[in-house]
């Protein structure tokens, strides 16, 4: 719940409509990662309709505000290195 807030968040402060957080069944990768306790968002991808139909769609002019919401999630939840020695001794 706090991976979807974060991403809720992320999307007001972009201007971007509300993300809707929904519970369906289904097979994704997430629920791999889920399962051992990562946190997971599904769906963060291209939006349309028809999945895996033959009039299947993505809504061309939403793929930019999309890619800068998942940017924005990933950048403020990526892992930093500890700082210390690089290879060779050196710092």
């Amino acid at each position: 719940m706090g991976l979807f807030a974060l991403a809720a968040r992320l999307a007001a402060e972009l201007g971007q409509e509300p993300l809707r957080g929904t519970a369906v069944g289904g097979a994704s990768d997430g629920n791999y990662t889920a399962a051992v306790g990562c946190p997971t968002l599904d769906g963060l991808g291209a939006v349309g309709g028809g999945a895996h139909a033959d009039t299947e769609y993505v809504d061309i002019a939403r793929m930019v505000p999309r890619t800068r919401l998942l940017t924005e999630l990933i950048a403020r939840t990526r892992r930093r290195p500890e700082p210390g020695p690089t290879r060779g001794g050196m710092s």
